[in-house]
């Protein structure tokens, strides 16, 4: 076991990521580095940018770039900022203080619609007028639930000073979403070259004070950045660019889920430019190793999956060390995070589908990888799915009891791949065994072995929400998915969970190969009947993408597709196009899943006809409306 390392680590969160709840990659490696003795710190630069920006400094720096743009080329977010910009700035305080829950009163004022400027995002609120033209709110909150009203309303405002922010400043950004086009997929580096070489926009120029703020505080000689998606890539790189700039003598990494998915086939050295180091997959072994690389402890062909630029050339090195055991990880940590001046936003009405941006949840994994890893569409190949490792339930009641300890909040957002149930049991009854009361949520496969008397545990145990893939709703894709599920079995289980008082969310695929409009059509019929039948609450449609650690990706004739060829990969690569024989236009019928399911989830539309939802002609059902009534009253 390491001693630990005279080196001071700082870890970063680029933006942009969540605005209620840290990322917890941070938490994770700060929470494993101080186990082993390492003097590691950490800070959210992705929520320090937004609370930068949306202020009133942040607010007049908007205005000035405001100014230049003509007012014939001005969208109708920028002419309403204009021409409420006192209110903006008067109003901004104390709208963020009131989402961070530091000014619960200013609410009653929110409600009553005459102390906010409301931009074209309010325009939202049409949806829900009713016949007699009034409140169009009461349907979600009656006539008292002030706070969660105000919360939804306080939304649409910082939702109308993003657009401007995008329309005047930086046509880039979007909350979670940052410069996201700039690394999916991109075979080379020239787009974000070209980007990251162009002058710096507002956001750029508060992302590098901030940065270089935290480098001044801390003093670190490594920082670590750790980038879970496309949309946090561009800053990432900002940020470390604005560390050479400063402070050439400090060593900067790369790493996290977007370099783990998409930089496995890294030649690229200009990255190098900007890190001097990039680790693959989890990352406590490779820091460790790195660590001691660094201090003259370790040579350099011993470290481990770890990208260097070595004589002008990226070069690869991985000695073959085992990783770090998950129940050795140690217990993250937040402290060094701002937890107290996180935003709980409302943009969702609906009650399961909030939870992901409302409310601060401490993020746990209950065990590494996933215990199922035969998913079809899904990365098995790689570490972080197909490698699964769990810890004694008394082991993770104790990271819970000291992480409440240490943050003050009691819930949990488990972040697995999907929960294995024996092990979610033996939390049940640790936290039982220890009278411990805490809420959690989290992802979980739909299988049978969640019974009734499960589902009733866990909800005793503190559970409040779960979701899962139920994908394509059709028995035949979900075998050539290997799924292990069935539609019936699905209905059962998600019955199970609503009955027991957990809502559940459910997540759908269109556009797998050789889905037809039939098969569609028949998954849409589906899924109304089970948010018709109280199995469900929330859902999202996501577009099929094939990627190149997929089973399909991997074996495309499998399932009945060809592969289009991919460019010359320097860079980045993850999703590959393909060719379905079957020629559908998911794009058209995407459009009609998505609509049809936020109606659903407002409950709207739920005895209509499927095919009123689709613009195009379309089949009929082949599936009995009476589907899923019939499946729930069969044996379980």
């Amino acid at each position: 076991m390491s001693t630990g390392s005279a080196l001071r680590v700082l870890s970063l969160i680029p933006p942009m990521t969540q605005l209620n709840t840290p990322y917890p990659s941070t938490a994770y490696l700060t929470g494993f580095l101080r186990s082993r003795g390492i003097a590691a710190t950490q800070d959210d630069i992705a929520l320090k940018l937004v609370l930068e920006l949306f202020s009133p400094a942040g607010l007049r720096a908007m205005r000035d770039k405001l100014d230049a743009t003509p007012a014939r080329k001005r969208s109708p977010t920028l002419h309403c900022f204009a021409e409420n910009f006192d209110r903006y700035l008067a109003t901004v305080t104390p709208v963020v203080a009131f989402l961070q829950g530091r000014d619960p009163s200013i609410g009653h004022r929110i409600c009553g619609r005459n102390f906010l400027p409301e931009g074209p995002r309010f325009s939202a609120l049409d949806n829900y007028v009713d016949d007699e033209g009034g409140d169009p709110l009461a349907w979600a909150f009656g006539s008292l639930g002030v706070q969660d009203r105000a919360r939804h309303l306080a939304t649409l405002y910082l939702d109308d000073l993003a657009d401007v922010l995008r329309d005047a400043v930086d046509s880039r950004f979007e909350f979670v979403r940052y410069a996201e086009s700039l690394a999916r997929s991109q075979p080379t580096f020239e787009p974000l070259a070209r980007a990251l070489a162009a002058p710096p926009t507002l956001v750029d120029t508060t992302l590098q004070q901030l940065t270089l703020a935290a480098i001044e505080r801390d003093k670190p000689q490594v920082v670590l950045i750790s980038v879970p998606f496309p949309g946090s890539v561009y800053a990432a790189f900002r940020m470390a660019q604005s560390i050479k700039a400063h402070a050439p003598e400090i060593v900067t990494v790369l790493g996290g889920g977007w370099v783990n998915t998409e930089l496995r086939e890294l030649k690229e050295s200009r990255v190098f430019d900007y890190f001097d180091h990039i680790t693959l997959d989890d990352g406590e072994r490779p820091i460790l190793a790195l660590l001691e690389y660094l201090e003259g402890q370790r040579p350099r062909l011993n470290l481990v999956r770890c990208y260097a630029r070595v004589d002008g050339k990226v070069r690869y090195f991985n000695s073959s060390e085992p990783d770090i055991p998950f129940a050795e990880v140690g217990t993250p940590t937040w402290d060094g995070l701002p937890i107290d001046r996180y935003l709980s936003l409302l943009d969702m009405l609906n009650p399961m589908h909030r939870l992901w941006s409302d409310g601060r949840w401490n993020k746990l994994t209950v065990a590494h990888g996933c215990y199922w890893k035969k998913c079809s569409f899904c990365d098995v190949s790689l570490d972080y799915i197909g490698r699964f490792d769990g810890a004694p339930a008394a082991l993770l009641v104790d990271r819970i009891e000291r992480i409440i300890d240490e943050t003050g909040h009691s819930g949990f957002h488990f972040v697995d791949e999907a929960a294995p149930p024996k092990a979610l049991k033996a939390l049940a009854d640790e936290l039982q065994k220890r009278n411990r009361a805490i809420s959690w949520w989290g992802n979980i496969r739909f299988e049978k072995s969640f019974t009734p008397e499960l589902c009733n545990q866990l909800a005793d145990s503190g559970c409040i929400a779960v979701s899962g893939g139920l994908e394509v709703a059709s028995d035949r894709l979900l075998k050539l998915m290997k799924k292990g599920v069935s539609v019936d079995q699905v209905a059962r289980v998600t019955r199970a969970f609503s009955e027991s008082g957990i809502l559940v969310h459910a997540y759908l695929m269109y556009g797998f190969p050789t889905q037809t409009v039939q098969d569609t059509v028949d998954a849409l019929e589906y899924v109304r009947q089970l948010f018709a039948e109280g199995c469900i609450q929330s859902g999202f449609f996501h577009r099929f993408a094939c990627t190149v650690h997929s089973p399909v990706g991997l074996n495309p004739a499998e399932y009945g597709i060809k592969l289009k060829a991919l460019p010359p990969i320097s860079f980045a690569t993850n999703d590959v196009e393909f060719i379905d024989p079957t020629g559908v236009d998911h794009n058209s019928l995407g459009k009609a899943l998505n609509k049809a399911l936020y109606n659903y989830m407002h409950g709207i539309g739920l005895d209509e006809d499927v095919r009123a939802w689709f613009n195009e002609r379309v089949p009929k059902p082949r599936v009995g409306r009476h589907f899923i009534a019939k499946a729930l009253s069969s044996p379980y």
